[in-house]
C-alpha cells in the first residue's frame, strides 16, 4: 500500500513540473507581449488580465509542487529535540491539524468557486470560477499528499523531508547542470 501511494505522490510532482514550467513560461510571454505592445504599439488589452490568472493559478500549483517536494519553510528545532516517540506524535498532530485546514480551505474555495460562477472577466469574458476552481483543488491535493505522510507515519515511515544539499547536488548532475557555479 505504501509503495502504492508513493508512487501515487511521485505522479502527482512529476504531473505538476511540466504545468507550473509552461505556466511560467506563458506568464513570462504574456508580460513580454504587454510590454512590448505598451512600447511599439497600442497595448494589447487582454495580457493584463491573463497575468493575473496565470499567477494566480501558478502560485497555487507551485504550492502544490513545493509541499509534494517537502520545500516548504518549517520550523522543526521542538519538534526534532523531542525522543522518537513525542516526535511522532507531534508531527501526527501537525499533519491533522495541516489536513483539517486543507479541507477547510478546499470547503470554502470550493463555496466561492460557485458563488462567483456568474460573474465573468472584463477582457476575455471568461467565467471566473475557472480563475477561482485552483483554490479547491490545490488544497485537496495538498490534504491528500498530508493524508499520505499521516499513513506513512502510522506505518511507522518519516514525515515528508526536505531535500538536503546532497540531494539537491545530485539531482543536479543527473540534468548536467554545475550546482557550484
Amino acid at each position: 500500500m505504501l509503495a502504492g501511494l508513493a508512487w501515487i505522490d511521485r505522479l502527482l510532482g512529476e504531473t505538476l513540473k511540466p504545468v507550473v514550467f509552461v505556466g511560467m513560461a506563458a506568464l513570462v510571454a504574456v508580460i513580454t507581449l504587454q510590454i512590448v505592445s505598451r512600447v511599439f504599439f497600442t497595448s494589447v488589452s487582454w495580457t493584463e488580465e491573463v497575468a493575473r490568472f496565470l499567477l494566480i493559478w501558478i502560485t497555487f500549483l507551485g504550492a502544490t509542487l513545493a509541499y509534494q517536494q517537502g520545500r516548504h519553510i518549517a520550523v522543526t528545532i521542538m519538534r526534532d529535540s523531542l525522543p522518537p516517540a513525542f516526535k511522532r506524535i507531534v508531527t501526527g498532530a501537525a499533519i491533522l491539524v495541516t489536513i483539517a485546514f486543507l479541507v477547510a480551505l478546499a470547503r470554502v474555495g470550493w463555496q466561492y468557486t460557485n458563488l462567483q460562477s456568474f460573474q465573468k472577466s472584463p477582457s476575455l469574458r471568461l467565467p471566473m470560477n475557472y480563475v477561482y476552481v485552483i483554490m479547491p483543488i490545490s488544497a485537496a491535493l495538498i490534504a491528500f499528499m498530508s493524508s499520505i505522510d499521516l499513513i506513512r507515519l502510522l506505518c511507522g515511515g518519516g514525515m515528508r523531508e526536505t531535500p538536503s544539499e546532497v540531494e539537491l547536488e545530485l539531482e543536479a548532475q543527473a540534468h548536467g547542470e554545475d550546482r557550484r557555479a
